[in-house]
């Protein structure tokens, strides 16, 4: 008989976000639960994953418990591979070398476009956000994976700005933009696994985290989502990730539900 493992939402989003991480592949990470989930990729399934840093460290030393609060800190580069300008190192993106952008967003609309910059109108945001850091350039060159939590008031129609692209207003207006590479590729929330439709570049459900139903996905998103034929149920955190999760977040940082 399986042993019912007991998680959060927020480790369901980290576990679920690091499983798309593919083994010998090149992330730009992050800071906070996308960094989190590109080394428990490294750590459990994808042992020779590249991570990235935009304040330009290549293949990061990070310590179990010890994670940066940003990917500009110093101790970033401890024991790192190589450690170039920030220029040189989003090069790479341009030159195509990198496989995978990780990044968090307070909004993100039905094309994908991220918001981390404000809340509310621009003159007077009632929400002041990080902003873009090298988000718009991860964004604009890679293939971007979203962690999120799953609500109508970050699951928007349209965001409040356009800190990074996604396929801006749907269709082929990306490329027309002049992005010919790169868009988001999938969403991940604690509700749902959310990707794109290929020709109208609009979000769409492809898989359920374990409990959700369709009803629910729709009822906490902020426009008309569409839901594909083939639909999944992903499948629970295991005992060993959530093992290797508590040793790099042991004080749960990146990893508190909301409301605990």
């Amino acid at each position: 008989m399986a042993v019912k493992v007991s998680y959060n939402t927020a480790e369901l989003v980290c576990i679920s976000s690091a499983r798309l991480l593919e083994d010998g592949k090149v992330v730009f990470a992050g800071a906070g639960l996308p960094l989190l989930s590109a080394i428990l990729a490294q750590k459990t399934h994808a042992k020779t994953l590249t991570i990235l840093f935009e304040g330009g460290v290549i293949g990061p030393f990070v310590e179990p418990g010890k994670l940066p609060p940003s990917t500009n800190e110093q101790r970033c580069a401890t024991r790192a591979n190589m450690v170039l300008p920030t220029t040189d190192v989003l090069l790479l993106q341009q030159r195509g070398y990198v496989d995978y952008g990780f990044l968090g967003g307070a909004q993100v609309d039905q094309y994908g476009n991220i918001n981390s910059s404000y809340i509310g109108d621009w003159d007077r945001p009632t929400v002041r956000l990080p902003g873009t850091g090298g988000g718009n350039d991860i964004a604009s060159l890679s293939k971007v994976i979203v962690a999120m939590h799953h609500e109508k008031r970050r699951l928007v129609k349209k965001v409040d700005f356009i800190t990074s692209p996604g396929y801006l207003s749907g269709g082929n207006s990306r490329k027309e933009a002049g992005l010919i590479a790169g868009g988001v590729l999938k969403v991940v929330t604690h509700l749902a696994i959310l990707g794109f439709d290929e020709e109208k570049g609009v979000m769409c459900l492809e898989g359920l985290q374990p409990g959700a139903t369709v009803e629910k996905v729709k009822e906490n998103t902020g426009f008309d989502l569409m839901v594909k034929d083939n639909l999944y149920e992903a499948s629970a955190p295991t005992e060993e990730e959530l093992r290797v999760l508590h040793i790099l977040d042991p004080e749960r940082r990146y990893t508190t539900a909301r409301g605990e």
